[in-house]
């Protein structure tokens, strides 16, 4: 396992933010990985596992205690089954399936990280989540000091979120995914990938094209990563689409009307708890539009997509996390309706 010392986690994570770390070290395999993490429970130091830095926004002041990059790679295939490494590059893997005539994955193009961290938050876009195709997860249990498999009925998925999300309790080591030998992709849901195929809700297509199809989407929008370009220095999504429970949503819809007026449609879509409505269009609604600058203009919200909040080269987390709050009030004062992060926050809270 190799380590450095007091490296700064800006060096990792796709926002480019984050002070030091008291620690860094790599696990390229599992045996290492648990290893690693149960010398560091028994010596009481505590542990940040990093995957490709792309959910992760780290205070300033950095961590204090190990940074753990999960850095067990491979996978492979046996028919429809395939078993991959946490340590994966996600859309490494994704081009390596498409590129075998594999389909299932396709939709979820682009996504930056780390296959290990995809089923932590149930990762999804396009109308495509990962807990549809996920068969179950080795993990490391630090109560118990054991491996345990647990199978994907087990892990409690939800919209973006698992049991795993919000707890270090369970290391993630290999993840499992059914797929499609076929060579066509997912059903297609999402109107806005139809349109670009030429194609009707629940088509399947050749999955490399719906992979290229998601990519220029994606790319127009600032989520595929290029260091060139500051609309992608993001964590991605920085809030969560709000889910309004039934017992509320006439209400918050009235007070949205009220704003909006009757002639605009709401964005509203079925989910279960209620009904989800758009983080996006009521960020826009409520006065901040694409490329809003934080304190400074040293962060800003993407020249692409609202729903991104980038650094602009200099900035600092506590800028990010100024515009973040800036956002989030603006649309609670306005709407009712409060915004959530997606990523995690490291040292730091809204």
């Amino acid at each position: 396992m190799s380590t450095a010392e007091t490296p700064t986690l800006a060096d990792h994570t796709t926002l480019r933010l984050g002070g030091p770390a008291r620690r860094y070290a790599e696990a390229k395999t599992v045996r290492a990985l648990v290893d690693a993490v149960r010398e560091a429970d028994e010596a009481g130091e505590p542990v940040l596992l990093l995957g490709g830095g792309s959910n992760l926004v780290v205070a300033d002041d950095g961590f204090e205690g190990t940074v753990l990059k999960v850095g067990n790679t491979g996978w492979t295939r046996d028919g429809d089954l395939v078993e991959v490494a946490a340590g994966e590059n996600w859309d490494g893997f994704v081009e390596g399936l498409v590129a075998e005539g594999v389909g299932g994955l396709e939709c979820l193009s682009g996504i930056p990280g780390s296959v290990g961290a995809t089923p932590i938050q149930n990762v999804g876009a396009y109308g495509c989540e990962v807990a549809e195709s996920l068969v179950s997860v080795d993990l490391y249990d630090r109560a118990t000091r054991e491996i345990r498999t647990l199978p994907a009925e087990e892990l409690g998925f939800g919209y973006r979120t698992s049991i795993l999300k919000g707890t270090d309790a369970g290391v993630v080591l290999t993840v499992r995914f059914r797929v499609s030998e076929d060579g066509l992709s997912a059903p297609i849901r999402y109107a806005e990938l139809a349109r670009t195929l030429g194609v009707e809700i629940g088509d399947r297509v050749p999955a490399a094209e719906a992979r290229e199809a998601v990519l220029g989407l994606r790319r127009g929008k600032g989520m595929v990563l290029d260091a060139d370009d500051h609309d992608t220095w993001s964590a991605g999504s920085f809030f969560t689409n709000p889910i309004i429970g039934e017992a509320r949503l006439a209400k918050v819809l009235a007070g949205i009307v009220d704003v909006v007026g009757e002639d605009v449609r709401v964005p509203q879509y079925p989910a279960p708890g209620g009904t989800k409505l758009s983080a996006a269009w009521l960020i826009e609604r409520a006065g901040f539009a694409k490329g809003h600058e934080g304190p400074g203009g040293r962060v800003s919200l993407s020249t692409k997509h609202t729903l991104a909040l980038t650094n602009r080269g200099k900035a600092s987390t506590d800028d990010l996390l100024a515009l973040a709050r800036e956002v989030r009030d603006g649309v609670e004062a306005r709407f009712g309706v409060s915004l959530h992060p997606e990523p995690l926050l490291i040292n730091c809270a809204l």
